[in-house]
């Protein structure tokens, strides 16, 4: 951007000095003429124009009609000063929560209205020729000023972005830690994250780096953050009608796990569910085509929790087995499981495993000869189908 309006316009420093002087005593009646112009415009957007907004308004036309007045009359003045009102005016323009487009449009009326009054009042005391540089050089100057205040809006948004993110991720990492936080400290940083506090919770767990992005879309007072190269998205309220068909829209394609709902206090719960269920999903130990939701999974995440642990129950469970040669160790453990789902049941059995009642009735005394009393203890029976399901399963 330049310093200077005559880096905006060289032809500037070409007029006479009585061009100048023509816009200084010109210079009140410049500044009501467009001031009442810009408040018909800000009127028709609906914007107020009193307090801070009406106070900001009235300096920034009375600033940029005395600098560009002052400018012609000395085209090497600093713009700076100028450039920083109207970045200021950007930032105010953004915590108002208008576009900055409407402050440009506001800009652009301002100028052409400048010109008319410049063409009104100097076209008995202006050649053609000046009236042109000062064409070039006022609508060169607007431009400058609208980059500035979009320079203004946008710093303010980027800031505020970045104030949102830390604010949600120190609320999020609160309601997840192992020790809860109590209501005061909660409640603070739900309101510097701007969240309503809500009644229960589900925490999902994506693998992607786009927090903000999911949190958007997926709406509804969702909050996230990135933990451990993961989203985690915290859904308000996630029994609300409609709200976990948004969520496997929006995380269509992506491997992502979802906890179980639970009071805001058990947030850390739905957080460890879905984070271990992200992990196993990586391994390839859960589905990943689709949103998994935990609460239809808890069998696998119980028996999957410890990486190890349950092939050490089947190791220990079904220890009798281990000795048999391998085609007669996976008949028997297929069998051995078929007969518990059918609740001790043969024919059952016989039909899971296509096979004739007395083929599993003999596979039966085999096993009953290995596992003894254990296949009548109801304890023992559990311990063999999880640890058979775990096994044969992989």
């Amino acid at each position: 951007m330049s310093d200077a309006v005559r880096d905006i316009e060289p032809r500037l420093a070409t007029l006479g000095t009585h061009v100048g002087e023509h816009l200084r005593r010109s210079r009140d009646a410049l500044h009501a003429r467009l001031l009442d112009t810009v408040r018909a415009e800000m009127r028709s957007q609906g914007r107020s124009l009193t307090g801070d907004q009406g106070r900001g308004l009235s300096l920034g036309v009375e600033t940029a009609v005395t600098e560009f007045v002052e400018a012609v009359a000395d085209p090497a003045r600093d713009l700076e000063p100028t450039r920083a009102v109207f970045r200021a005016l950007g930032r105010t323009e953004f915590f108002e929560g208008h576009q900055v487009d409407a402050l440009r449009a506001t800009l652009t009326i301002g100028a052409r209205e400048i010109w008319s009054f410049l063409v009104e009042s100097g076209v008995d005391r202006l050649s053609p020729q000046e009236l042109y540089v000062l064409a070039a050089a006022l609508f060169g100057y607007v431009d400058a000023l609208a980059g500035s205040a979009a320079e203004g809006y946008l710093q303010a948004q980027q800031d505020t972005s970045h104030d949102w993110a830390v604010a949600r991720r120190r609320l999020i990492t609160l309601l997840v830690q192992a020790d809860p936080p109590g209501d005061t400290v909660l409640r603070a940083a739900a309101h510097a994250a701007r969240w309503p506090l809500p009644a229960s919770v589900a925490v999902a767990a994506v693998d992607s780096g786009d927090a903000d992005h999911l949190a958007r879309a997926v709406g509804g007072g969702t909050v996230a953050t990135v933990i451990d190269n993961a989203v985690r998205l915290v859904v308000a309220d996630p029994e609300t009608p409609g709200r976990l068909a948004r969520l496997r829209h929006v995380l269509a394609g992506r491997r992502a796990a979802l906890g179980p709902n639970v009071p805001l206090a058990s947030a850390r719960q739905s957080y460890r569910l879905s984070a271990r269920a992200l992990l196993l999903q990586g391994a390839g130990r859960l589905p990943a085509d689709h949103l998994l939701v935990c609460a239809d999974h808890l069998f696998e995440l119980i028996t999957q929790w410890e990486t190890g642990l349950t092939d050490l129950l089947a190791a220990q469970e079904l220890a009798p087995l281990s000795e048999l040669p391998s085609a007669t160790r996976e008949t028997l453990a297929h069998t051995l499981y078929a007969w518990l789902r059918a609740q001790g049941q043969v024919i059952p059995t016989a039909a899971a495993l296509h096979a004739h009642p007395q083929t599993v009735r003999y596979r039966l005394r085999t096993l009953r000869r290995l596992f003894g009393a254990r296949l009548q203890d109801p304890d023992a029976r559990l311990r063999l189908h999880v640890a058979l399901e775990h096994r044969l399963a992989r």
